[in-house]
């Protein structure tokens, strides 16, 4: 069984943070030990774990990335204006997995869970899947 939730992105290229919205989904699954799976299905988005306490972090890894895949190249075959985006999604990736423990995430100081927005603004459904030990 898992849960899912809806996110909104506000920007062509962000992450935001959906810490709070996987804890919600794991209380509501009644998870107490074992693993999260957190996945996107969508080709154009992401789901990653990193830092959350200053957000020039955040700010680095979407201008590394714009850098990295630059929108629009030439040598782009996929016409729809997005391939850039579906190569973010793939160095991402749209999935994590993370230990549970006593019904939380078993995260660093720092850490957060982020979905990162690769063609927004968009409506995003982000499924949280856990499996007990």
């Amino acid at each position: 069984m898992y849960k899912t939730f809806n996110l909104n992105t506000k920007s062509r290229n962000e992450m935001v943070d959906i810490t709070s919205e996987v804890k919600n989904a794991l209380k509501e699954l009644n998870a107490d030990n074992g693993i999260a799976t957190i996945y996107c299905r969508h080709t154009t988005g992401g789901i990653t774990i990193n830092e959350n306490a200053d957000p020039s972090v955040q700010h680095d890894i979407i201008e590394f990335l714009n850098k990295l895949v630059p929108a629009n190249q030439s040598y782009f075959k996929h016409m729809e204006g997005n391939a850039d985006s579906h190569v973010k999604s793939s160095i991402i990736g749209t999935s994590e997995q993370v230990i549970i423990e006593d019904g939380k995430p078993v995260l660093g100081r720092w850490q957060g869970i982020f979905f990162t927005e690769f063609d927004g603004p968009r409506n995003r459904k982000v499924h949280v899947k856990f499996s007990s030990d």
